[in-house]
């Protein structure tokens, strides 16, 4: 099979498939031909993100549920399996947050970032696998990010379940391995993306919140993320060569960050607007009344490519091209003996 023949047909749950980065990779695989199973809250973006897939050529069932409830993930997996078919591929996106302070975040807020952001994940692999696992096939692929790496300020709960996200999939794919489990499951880990996230998280920052430029459009996450459900053999895939400069950086000079970031992580957080109308989809869903899409309001300032994914995906290229570079330079320089 080609790369993009490999999801025609196959069954692919997306959580948080209502906007954002999740929208983006659900008319991805849409244009895939999969079979698409969509869950989120918000009834209103699920709905026109299910004619999205559709418009692309795939198949599209809703699953309204909260996925920090075990019992509503279990039971939409059931369905999806009724409806749809054995689950293939099961990618984790869904993500709340609070913008603050952590000293100015209510324990209840921190415990439901958490139970959203992190065990939403958890829950989603668990389901995945009870399926995955007497098949004994199957792809789990965990929507990371830098911050899972990374800490910055003002997003203390979601970098807290980004950075248990990441124990909690070593852990399990260690397990897997034990077992000699085909099953499978990866990461893929962002950099700041423009998404809605930044129009409809619950914060108490003065100013609009933004993301850490450089930004990313939601496209590129999805591409990488599709793209690591094809091709999950790789424990990790990084997007953006910020990622892999924060990534390395955390490796090499982690105390220098933290000053850097003492400097200037809170203001480059905030745009020179005021905050505006205060929605927040923590507790309850933005998108049940309306639509947001993928796109967040930073467009103009976003980067629709990353030449850092297309290299990730042509590794064995590059590399061979710069194995053979290396000996013609050498060919070269003996020649001149």
């Amino acid at each position: 099979m080609r790369g993009d023949d490999v999801l025609t047909g196959k069954v692919v749950v997306v959580t948080g498939a209502s906007g954002g980065v999740g929208r983006a990779v659900v008319r991805m695989l849409g244009h895939r031909g999969a079979k698409v199973a969509l869950i989120a809250r918000g009834e209103t973006g699920l709905a026109t993100a299910a004619t999205e897939v559709g418009v692309e050529g795939g198949i599209a069932k809703v699953f309204p549920a909260d996925v920090a409830d075990h019992e509503q993930v279990d039971a939409a997996a059931d369905a999806v399996e009724a409806e749809l078919g054995p689950i293939d591929v099961w990618i984790n996106v869904a993500f709340s947050s609070v913008f603050a302070p952590f000293t100015e975040v209510e324990p209840a807020e921190f415990e439901r970032t958490t139970a959203v952001t992190y065990l939403g994940y958890v829950w989603g692999t668990r389901a995945a696998l009870r399926r995955m696992i007497p098949r004994n096939r199957g792809v789990i692929v965990q929507t990371g990010s830098a911050l899972a790496y990374r800490g910055i300020p003002l997003q203390s709960a979601y970098c807290g379940a980004k950075h248990a996200i990441k124990g909690f999939t070593e852990s399990v794919r260690t397990e897997l391995l034990d077992e000699r489990s085909d099953v499978r499951i990866t990461m893929v880990q962002l950099p700041a993306v423009n998404t809605p996230q930044f129009d409809w998280v619950l914060s108490r920052l003065r100013r609009h919140p933004q993301p850490v430029p450089p930004i990313y459009q939601p496209e590129v996450a999805a591409q990488a993320i599709v793209y690591a459900a094809e091709h999950p053999s790789r424990r990790e895939y990084w997007v953006g060569g910020s990622t892999v400069a924060t990534i390395i950086g955390e490796r090499l000079a982690p105390g220098l960050i933290d000053r850097y970031l003492g400097r200037t992580g809170v203001r480059s957080q905030q745009t020179d607007e005021k905050r505006p109308t205060g929605v927040a989809n923590l507790w309850d869903p933005a998108d049940e009344n309306r639509d947001y899409g993928a796109h967040g309001g930073f467009d103009r300032r976003s980067k629709d490519r990353s030449v850092q994914v297309w290299l990730s995906q042509h590794r064995g290229a590059v590399l061979a091209g710069a194995g053979g570079a290396a000996l013609a330079t050498l060919a070269a320089l003996r020649g001149r003996r």
